[in-house]
């Protein structure tokens, strides 16, 4: 078969997108409106007769997938408002008598339950402090509990279309190639066996394979690991006056820190470093007890007696150090601690971050923060309490608590869930519009604020769908996919029987998708993997829907690497992992769900 310029430029821009997604020095977003913007100008050639013409590409925003994903975003998010979620997270909490295995079986069944139903993010971000939490109280490293958390969440997802992403993805690519959609619980024939093996799989080998890993506090020296705050304010008398921190001898003391500055009442805002010291302004410092003496004779920390400075003790009290992580909706992903003026912001500092296995101390200001990085800070009481009311950052030591306004809009939120399920379940709605009639009840409801609807969307994941979509319409029109069905399907037969063929090919499938999800976001992977099984059934002559499920169980089932899966990336930076830590417990899964794919596949749909 000849090979035209049209298919040659599609593969070359997915070859460029793969290495763009690999490289991660392009967000993936960003890197998916590139290749949709290198499609539009293609569109434009006279010479194309086989690429997509402008409104085949603009088209893929008529794809109801992407819209019932945004619906089900919101959704999860009012589930997690109203307080669901914490609920059933706290009831693992009266489990720790089970001991590690008990607990390990509770956990892993509760989390693939919910993970079935709503978003894995945000239901592993909730567990997490739980299972922290717990894991003291059982006396087992945290490390032996956080990747089978992140893989209980996989294990559910898999099981139900509205568990992942990539399923209401592959179910509205079956449906636009006039196929039948995806049903609500079709996947759970080939789901809920698997998640059997993998939680066998795992109560067998976690506790032996997993390693143990400290927490990120572990790395400070007892000596590090105490600072002091001191509230001081600065007296009538004082040559502070018309000073400013910076240009003080306040400056000079080793390991004294100034955090904020309170006047009239109110934190002073910007530079705090330059403002003018005024009398009566409070003023709040952190110091190490090395520090502590040489502060006191430079600056007065026994501050009532020193009128050389003219400041006076309010009050000193230890400093409490914590772990938090950046969250899903996070507004301080992509901004570095400097540009947050993050000491004043949230009156805490900053000792360290642990990003992808690497602990990082030195040079942090300048780093953009990331979403699932792990963050050890240092502030007051007040502080950490004011942290934990928010979305920015997930206190690791403290169980978020709903506010009990929303909790009383419980039943609401898991009526309106409950009736989405049903009503596609029943066939009376599509996935879309009973997903955005379920969004229109929370926002009535006042669950959620419409901002706050906005918010709790995943626009990346979005734009990131929608510029596959665009890539994966390339490769249907330009004739890319059937060039690689074709290869595929063109597989050896190597003396097997037609039926034993099929199964060889399955698998191929099944790994091809399976290393790519590794890789690449696993929406990209469906939406590019899709295309290719409905042509190899095509191909083959026969029905191309076992395909397009192992793609879909495959795009899912990543448990090899902390970068395959957005949950395996929080519990990587929580629990200290090492890159190798998922390899040696997540490969034999991986294993486990192909084989077991290969074999129930064609059991439960004929080819």
């Amino acid at each position: 078969m000849l090979v035209s310029w049209e298919i040659i430029f599609i593969c070359l821009l997915l070859a460029a997108a793969l290495a763009s997604f690999v490289w991660e020095r392009i967000p993936t977003d960003l890197t998916a409106i590139l290749v949709f913007g290198a499609l539009i100008v293609a569109s434009f050639l006279p010479f194309n007769r086989t690429l997509p013409s402008l409104e085949q590409l603009l088209s893929v925003f008529s794809n109801p997938a992407p819209l019932a994903i945004a619906a089900l975003f919101i959704l999860s998010a009012a589930l997690e408002r109203c307080g669901l979620i914490d609920e059933l997270a706290r009831f693992l909490e009266h489990l720790t008598k089970l001991g590690y295995h008990g607990l390990l079986l509770c956990m892993i069944l509760l989390v693939a339950l919910i993970s079935a139903f709503i978003n894995n993010t945000p239901v592993v971000v909730i567990f997490l402090p739980v299972i922290l939490t717990l894991s003291k109280k059982i006396k087992t490293p945290a490390s032996k509990l956080l990747i089978p958390l992140s893989y209980a969440s996989i294990f559910g997802g898999v099981c139900t279309l509205v568990g992942t992403s990539t399923n209401i993805l592959a179910s509205g690519l079956l449906q636009k190639a006039d196929f039948p959609p995806l049903s609500m619980f079709e996947l759970s024939r080939v789901g809920v066996p698997l998640m059997a093996i993998g939680t066998l799989y795992l109560l067998l080998f976690a506790k032996q394979r997993l390693p143990v890993r400290e927490s990120l506090t572990s790395i400070l020296s007892d000596e590090e690991r105490k600072e002091y705050f001191t509230e001081a304010f600065v007296r009538v008398n004082s040559p502070l006056i018309g000073n400013t921190f910076k240009g003080s001898d306040l400056q000079k003391a080793k390991g004294l820190r100034l955090l904020e500055i309170i006047r009239n009442g109110v934190a002073v805002s910007g530079n705090i470093f330059m403002a003018e010291l005024q009398a009566g302004d409070r003023l709040v410092l952190a110091c190490r007890p090395s520090g502590f003496v040489q502060a006191r004779s430079v600056a007065g920390l026994k501050l009532a007696a020193e009128e050389r400075e003219g400041l006076e003790t309010i009050s000193a009290h230890e400093g409490s150090i914590v772990e938090g992580v950046i969250g899903p909706r996070s507004t301080i992903v992509g901004r570095t601690i400097s540009e947050l003026n993050f000491r004043q912001r949230f009156r805490m500092i900053i000792l360290a971050i642990h990003r992808r296995g690497i602990n990082m101390r030195d040079r942090i200001d300048s780093l953009p923060l990331e979403e699932g990085d792990t963050i050890l800070m240092m502030g007051t009481d007040s502080a950490r309490e004011q942290i934990r009311r928010g979305d920015d950052i997930l206190l690791l030591d403290m169980p978020h608590t709903p506010s009990k306004d929303f909790s009383k809009k419980a039943p609401i939120v898991l009526l309106t869930m409950i009736s989405v399920v049903g009503l596609v379940s029943f066939n009376i709605m599509p996935i879309t519009a009973a997903a955005i009639l379920g969004t229109a009840v929370v926002l009535a409801s006042g669950v959620l604020r419409p901002k706050e609807a906005y918010a709790a969307v995943d626009w990346g994941i979005l734009i990131l769908i929608y510029g596959m979509l665009a890539l994966g319409t390339g490769m249907q029109t330009s004739g890319a996919s059937g060039h690689i069905a074709s290869a595929i399907a063109n597989i050896p037969h190597f003396g097997l029987s037609d039926g034993m063929h099929l199964l060889l090919i399955l698998a191929c499938l099944y790994l091809t998708t399976s290393i790519l999800t590794e890789v690449l976001s696993n929406n990209a992977t469906i939406v590019l993997m899709v295309p290719i099984a409905l042509n190899l059934g095509i191909a083959l002559g026969v029905d191309p829907r076992p395909f397009v499920i192992a793609a879909c169980v495959a795009s899912s089932a990543s448990f090899s690497t902390p970068i395959g899966y957005q949950t395996n990336t929080y519990v990587y930076s929580v629990g200290g992992y090492r890159f190798a830590d998922f390899l040696k417990i997540g490969l034999p899964l991986n294993i486990c769900y192909f084989l077991g794919t290969v074999a129930l596949v064609p059991h439960l749909w004929s080819f």
